[in-house]
């Protein structure tokens, strides 16, 4: 992983926030950090209230910002002293949640901020960045991922177990970090989610980013996991339009709205659709859970459509008694498909989701 940092292009950005602007589009231009517009990241900023008197202020991403894109007004300012005082309940309802961030804003125009937003406030840094690496989820995604994130970083990170974001992760964090950090700390790794660089500076906290990502590449790749041979594939033998044309109309009869499908017939993922134990690898669910909102948990394996829908209806009447909160279940049309013949297809109602 290279770092795109670029003195000249650095330049133009002025001060605390346009640095904060600046990094978060270099990390949002790498897709093997940033997929689907996740990721976020903050800077602490003192700056003078309408009554003259110095306030500190968390500036963090905004709902609905892809970092690649962002700008100032993206992100959102909160009052730092307030979070710090929410983290320390003993619990937190997200919907409640959510209202004490938007109401602790100082600029009423601003997007609602991050989930993780307490977090951010909680890391006594001057700039956090929290990307879903695929490197560093290739590897908590495995039996013994907390070891050998250990082993990649030792000192280097604090280890956090998995815990959905909001308040309950924050509180983890809170626990873990205050005794686990060290002066050799650059990072967090947050199992099966991602991963936190911070700094005193935009750029100390993005080159740390690079840095402990490179070091989870070079992991994989020293286990022959990271660049892989391009298989070969047996492509259909006729042009599949009309299969195609149908499935869309059944999809779009399932998802309640008309479909956009979008198919990739490249060999890798035609190798990929044709393993004899695809059923099985394709199966395991989303790198990271955040990655949900897009893809549900798993993809369709070829076109039975209605035993799709079964297994996500019982999947979720499975699951929902379990929640903190009534849970509605969306449609159950798939949102990626895996075909033998086209390879791979995704689903959305528009074109950018798709």
């Amino acid at each position: 992983m290279q770092s795109l940092w670029n003195d000249q292009e650095a330049a133009q950005y002025a001060g605390d926030l346009g640095q904060r602007v600046y990094t978060s589009r270099l990390l949002g231009r790498d897709k093997t950090l940033v997929l689907h517009g996740g990721g976020n990241t903050s800077v602490k900023i003192t700056e003078p209230n309408i009554l003259g008197e110095d306030e500190q202020r968390l500036y963090v991403k905004g709902s609905g910002w892809d970092l690649e894109f962002i700008e100032a007004a993206g992100f959102s300012p909160v009052q730092l002293a307030y979070m710090l005082k929410l983290a320390k309940l003993s619990s937190l309802p997200d919907p409640q949640m959510v209202n004490e961030l938007v109401t602790h804003m100082t600029r009423a125009s601003a997007p609602t901020p991050s989930v993780e937003t307490i977090l951010h406030a909680l890391l006594p840094y001057k700039y956090v960045d929290h990307t879903h690496a695929d490197a560093v989820i290739a590897i908590t995604n495995t039996a013994n991922g907390e070891a050998r994130i250990r082993e990649i970083y030792g000192q280097d990170v604090v280890v956090i177990p998995y815990v959905m974001p909001g308040f309950d992760l924050a509180r983890l964090v809170a626990q873990i970090f205050a005794t686990d950090a060290n002066e050799k700390t650059q990072g967090m790794v947050l199992l099966n989610h991602g991963i936190f660089s911070f700094g005193d500076n935009a750029r100390e906290s993005y080159e740390r980013m690079i840095a402990l990502v490179s070091r989870a590449e070079a992991y994989l790749a020293s286990h022959q996991a990271w660049q892989l041979a391009t298989p070969t594939a047996a492509p259909p033998e006729s042009p599949l339009r009309n299969d195609i044309a149908a499935l869309r109309q059944s999809v779009s009869a399932m998802l309640g709205a008309p479909a956009i499908l979008a198919t990739d017939q490249a060999a890798k993922y035609l190798a990929f659709a044709q393993r004899s134990d695809a059923t099985v690898i394709a199966r395991q669910g989303p790198a990271t859970p955040d990655h949900v909102i897009r893809t549900k948990r798993i993809p369709m394996l070829g076109r039975d459509l209605e035993h799709y829908a079964t297994q996500y209806r019982a999947y979720f009447d499975a699951h929902a008694s379990m929640a903190k909160e009534p849970k509605t279940m969306l449609d159950p049309a798939p949102r990626v498909i895996l075909d033998a013949e086209f390879g791979l297809c995704a689903v959305g109602r528009n074109a950018k989701d798709t």
